[in-house]
């Protein structure tokens, strides 16, 4: 782990730029990559994007790359070189000794700032777990301590275990302890879960790439009193806060971990329980940053890491995008985005937009509207005539039901007409089939 004490290490940061990649997307990237930097408290002293005609299997960088980036550490005096792709175990150690820093590679860094940024205990254990897990995939028979134990006794003794033997047998037990504690969590999580699906209300969801404003919205739309910061995984832990909604009824919203492309699997895998919840919502909102230039790219980053959760449209999930930052768009860009929203609202094969600004509080009531549409859009209108005797009917179709009107007979008869979730309509038809009318 980097230590950050007063004085925090001083990175460079490359962005390798190879024949597969696309070019236009590198600026973007790599300014990422400082953003990530920055997040990780350590001080950027430089940065570039480094062409790579063909990647080394020991160093990954040929050997005039090599010796540019050097000359870049010794003219900075910097401590930690950040390599903005993944690296394999040998590279990493190689390039450690070639520049006499220390290296990480993205998977690295972005375990670093959930290890900082992790808050409760839940998320403490899950970043841990990924840490291990990350730790155990790159031990290698290149480190100067895994060379063979002797073991046994006497001239003839056996040659004992490997030190890698030996440390992955340590890393395995510490998983395995790690791993019975989230489970613990998990189980309680599940109760909370379970719970909160007995309730009336109804579940929303945010998601979205990681500092697109997600924070900022959900404490706009709840008063939800989460931090809000220009950085990127400011918050990782899920907060769960009550939705008003514009007829008087109310929701829970779930503020879950912003996502990032090459979210490392030992993450996703460690914060499943987490993410979880958002397969188990019954809206989904994709906040969106519609001012950076790589949104579409964003877009298509949170769209597979939720199809790989089993949530969002292609399992039949509602969701929403929220275009947030309208305020960093142009009058000019800001018309054309919500005359595309409104277009997407009014056709039923696109997913429906709405513009906002967080920040300046715009576009905030009809995105509210659109939630309350969507919550709805599976539920039945029923309509019901209850004699006095039944008024603790009445009082439960008040309780989970949205009533759109209702009027009293001369006889003191309710007659009320509702809009009841299709699960709890069927219970109605089942146990009180005789006060329905029609």
């Amino acid at each position: 782990m980097i230590e950050v004490g007063h004085a925090p290490p001083r990175a460079i940061i490359i962005h390798p730029l190879t024949s597969k990649d696309n070019a236009s997307a590198a600026p973007a990237d790599l300014e990422e990559a400082i953003r990530l930097g920055e997040a990780l408290e350590v001080t950027v002293e430089d940065s570039a994007i480094v062409p790579v005609r063909e990647i080394r299997a020991g160093e990954f960088f040929g050997k005039g790359k090599l010796d540019d980036i050097k000359a870049m550490v010794n003219a900075k005096e910097a401590d930690l070189v950040i390599i903005n792709t993944s690296l394999a175990p040998i590279q990493q150690r190689n390039l450690e000794k070639v520049w006499n820093a220390k290296v990480i590679d993205r998977t690295g860094m972005i375990l670093e700032i959930f290890a900082l940024r992790a808050a409760t205990k839940e998320g403490k254990l899950q970043v841990e777990l990924a840490r291990q897990s990350y730790e155990r995939s790159r031990l290698v028979r290149t480190w100067t301590h895994l060379e063979r134990q002797r073991g046994g006794q006497g001239f003839l003794a056996g040659p004992g275990e490997t030190q890698i033997e030996s440390d992955r047998r340590m890393l395995d037990q510490k998983i395995g302890k790690i791993r019975k504690e989230i489970d613990q969590v998990r189980r309680t999580r599940e109760l909370q879960r379970t719970k909160r699906q007995r309730a009336p209300e109804k579940v929303v969801a945010l998601v979205g790439y990681t500092n697109t404003g997600k924070s900022t919205l959900f404490n706009r739309l709840t008063e939800g009193g989460v931090l809000e910061k220009d950085m990127l995984f400011a918050t990782l832990d899920t907060t769960h806060r009550i939705l008003p909604l514009p007829s008087g009824r109310s929701a829970v919203m779930s503020d879950t971990v912003g996502f990032i492309s090459d979210l490392p699997t030992h993450l996703v895998t460690a914060f499943r329980a987490t993410l979880e919840e958002v397969k188990e919502a019954d809206l989904i909102l994709h906040i969106r940053d519609i001012s950076d230039p790589v949104t579409e790219r964003r877009k298509d980053d949170v769209m597979e890491i939720l199809k790989s959760l089993d949530a969002g449209p292609e399992h039949n999930q509602p969701i929403i995008e929220v275009w947030n930052k309208a305020d960093v768009l142009t009058a000019e860009d800001r018309t054309m985005f919500d005359e595309r929203a409104q277009a997407m609202r009014e056709t039923e094969t696109e997913i429906p937009a709405f513009l906002t600004s967080a920040i300046k509080r715009s576009g905030l009531t009809p995105l509210m509207v659109g939630i309350e549409a969507a919550l709805g859009a599976s539920d039945e209108a029923l309509n019901f005539i209850i004699p006095p005797r039944e008024y603790a009917v009445r009082a439960w179709l008040h309780e989970h039901g949205d009533v759109v009107s209702e009027t009293t007979a001369d006889n003191g008869n309710a007659i009320i007409e509702v809009r009841l979730p299709s699960i709890e309509a069927g219970i109605m038809r089942a146990r009180h089939a005789d006060l329905l009318q029609g």
